[in-house]
């Protein structure tokens, strides 16, 4: 799909953002949801979060923007840095994209991407949304991030392959498939 370097700063760019917005969503409504309005004794998550004056990240209660933006920057970095490169080149190992079919070679770089991202950013997050305020263990740390993991994976895997990636290569074949098209189309000046 991205040709050049550009193309697939964009096409991690539709990725990550819709990825870290279903995913905020996924852990405060679905995965945390009840426990936060119970807690907070609250009939919504939305006024849970509100009552409770944000949302935990770093040892303090940030609001849900600051909570995407810093989510999106990491999870653009990791996947440039990453997912992209590593993910294509496992592939590679599995499938020949120029012998076998399209749709099995996408398939093998989502399942690589999120093999490969779905532990590193729940890593990332068990760091983020450490309850630091009962001090730094190890341990902890490791097993909310094996917690994360399996919490993660089963809806990264699903999300991934059908529905964010489907829908991020149908936004890019519309970006840059009629760019090019309407490239071609420019008369040829002499």
């Amino acid at each position: 799909m991205p040709k050049n370097q550009f193309q697939r700063m964009v096409f991690a760019f539709l990725t990550v953002v819709i990825t870290v917005h279903a995913y905020v969503f996924y852990s405060l409504y679905v995965v945390n949801g009840s426990a936060l309005m119970s807690v907070n004794n609250a009939t919504g998550v939305l006024e849970a979060i509100r009552l409770q004056g944000g949302v935990y990240m770093c040892g303090r209660m940030c609001p849900i923007w600051m909570v995407v933006l810093v989510e999106f920057c990491l999870a653009y970095l990791l996947e440039n840095v990453m997912g992209s490169p590593l993910s294509f080149k496992l592939a590679s190992k599995v499938f020949d994209p120029r012998k076998d079919h399209p749709m099995l070679f996408e398939t093998a770089i989502i399942c690589a991407t999120v093999g490969l991202m779905c532990p590193a950013m729940s890593f990332i997050a068990s760091f983020l949304y450490y309850p630091y305020y009962a001090g730094f263990n190890l341990f902890t740390l490791l097993a909310n991030w094996l917690k994360l993991v399996c919490f993660n994976f089963p809806f990264a895997f699903f999300s991934q392959l059908f529905f964010i990636q489907p829908l991020v290569r149908t936004l890019f074949k519309l970006i840059f498939v009629r760019n090019s098209k309407s490239d071609e189309k420019l008369p040829v000046e002499a």
